[in-house]
């Protein structure tokens, strides 16, 4: 039996009374450890709960991205093992982590069960409150984990939807456009028609309007002067042949590559006396052409940004898959880009030689959406946003989200990565979007989260390893 004595020396049981210092005693052991002898193992059956008497112990926990470990500590006191163990049948069955005496240390070892006992027994009270605490703060992070999310996906959706407004605004336009200008062609190939235009001429004329068609964005580019010199030479040229608004069909003609030599070249073919009809008809069917190239270029957009939704959102992918970083850190620049100020620059250096690396996709992105926009935050609508890959040692990505902003005070870095903590002012900021970014990187990935900070170069830092590990 262990002295009372000793018992009554430790800050746990100093308030029992003399009956319930001698039942510890009773039912269970002072033990002594070697320097470098284990303790308690991760993983092992959890049998024993154990308070350090005297000597020096650290604490250990194995991560998928390797071994965390404690500051070692010699406060006498100090509990380990199987302290849930009055949870009764929903306690957990092993050990969450390992102790290791760093120096010859005494510990009292109180099998578990007894333990259990004891505190359910002569505490009831606090067994429901601390079970209360332990419900109540599962339910709690589980639910501000969902807001955390809904609030992401809400900004994102935001800059999605300007993002898609745009091009969708522009084919609209055009579209409208299109259908006045399809209208319009119709009457002068009407009109020409009714003039009596011969076959082999209207033929010769759509052959020369596929030409105008095809050179439409295959212009050489010119200076604005050069464009306005050669529209004002055409127009005099169409004005002189007798061409109504001669001045506003030389711009298109001009923008597809048509000159004088375009000009002669219909009146070779067509004949003077359908020279106006035609190339009225011809500066028609480039407008159209070009309405079509902006209606492509406006439904591409949209096409685009909704891969990069998809890509982003990983709809239809597996959840645990090799996955390509820069299609995650794009797609999420990409749902971003409507909510980035003007004033702030985004650049991008990925590293060609990056693999792809296992993973949860989805669950990635959240960690690229929470660390954008914490940066984006940091800047204050001014200053640039980078993001770097590089492929460290053959065996670990790195992946940087970088900004200018003021930086992260020394005093907080310890603490940023803490649940609830936030620099942001009530209201804007639930504190927890660093912490899941942690634990999805360190408890799914096996990989590393950490920020290193001066101010006008913050750079946080996530290490994900290039093998599987695969976390429930």
């Amino acid at each position: 039996m262990i002295d009372i004595d000793v018992l009554r020396g430790l800050f746990l049981f100093e308030k029992l009374d003399e009956e319930k210092l001698r039942w510890l005693a009773s039912h269970g052991e002072e033990r002594e450890f070697g320097a470098g002898g284990t303790i308690i193992r991760q993983g092992e059956p959890a049998e024993h709960f154990v308070v350090l008497i005297d000597g020096e112990i650290v604490m250990s926990t194995e991560t998928p991205a390797g071994v965390v470990t404690m500051t070692p500590t010699s406060q006498v006191g100090v509990y380990a093992g199987a302290t849930s163990a009055y949870l009764g049948e929903r306690a957990p069955e092993t050990y969450a982590h390992s102790l290791r005496a760093t120096k010859p240390s005494r510990l009292f070892v109180l099998p578990a069960r007894k333990y259990g006992k004891m505190v359910a027994e002569w505490f009831p009270m606090a067994v429901h409150l601390l079970d209360g605490v332990r419900l109540g703060g599962l339910a709690q992070r589980e639910l501000i984990d969902r807001r955390q999310r809904l609030t992401a996906l809400g900004t994102i959706t935001a800059g999605l939807t300007h993002e898609l407004n745009n091009p969708a605004a522009a084919a609209v336009r055009a579209v409208g456009e299109l259908r006045e200008k399809i209208k319009s062609a119709r009457r002068e190939l009407a009109d020409l028609t009714e003039a009596g235009i011969p076959p082999e001429r209207l033929r010769a004329l759509v052959d020369l309007q596929e030409g105008c068609a095809e050179s439409v964005g295959n212009v050489p580019a010119r200076t604005p002067l050069e464009t306005s010199d050669a529209e004002d030479e055409l127009g005099d040229a169409l004005e002189a042949a007798g061409v109504e608004d001669a001045w506003e069909i030389a711009a298109p003609l001009v923008s597809a590559g048509f000159g004088q030599e375009g000009l002669e070249k219909v009146r070779a073919k067509i004949g003077e006396e359908h020279l106006a009809g035609a190339v009225r008809w011809l500066a028609e069917a480039v407008e159209i052409s070009q309405m079509l190239d902006e209606v492509t270029d406006a439904t591409e957009r949209i096409s685009t940004l909704l891969a990069s939704a998809k890509q982003y959102s990983q709809m239809d992918r597996a959840p645990y898959q090799r996955v390509d970083l820069r299609e995650l850190l794009d797609s999420t620049l990409t749902m971003f880009r409507g909510k980035i100020p003007p004033g702030i620059t985004v650049a991008t250096d990925y590293d060609p030689e990056l693999p792809p690396l296992p993973g949860y996709a989805g669950e990635l992105n959240q960690v690229w959406t929470n660390l954008v926009h914490n940066a984006l935050d940091a800047m204050a609508g001014e200053g640039t946003l980078t993001v770097r890959t590089r492929l460290e040692h053959g065996t670990t990505a790195l992946i940087e989200i970088c900004d200018t902003g003021p930086g992260v005070p020394e005093h907080l870095r310890d603490r940023i990565f803490e649940p609830f903590f936030t620099t942001k002012a009530v209201g804007e900021g639930t504190g927890l979007g660093l912490d899941i970014s942690y634990r999805i990187v360190a408890g799914r990935h096996g990989g590393d989260l950490r920020v290193e900070s001066v101010p006008g170069d913050t750079r946080f830092q996530v290490r994900l390893p290039l093998t599987e590990v695969l976390s429930p």
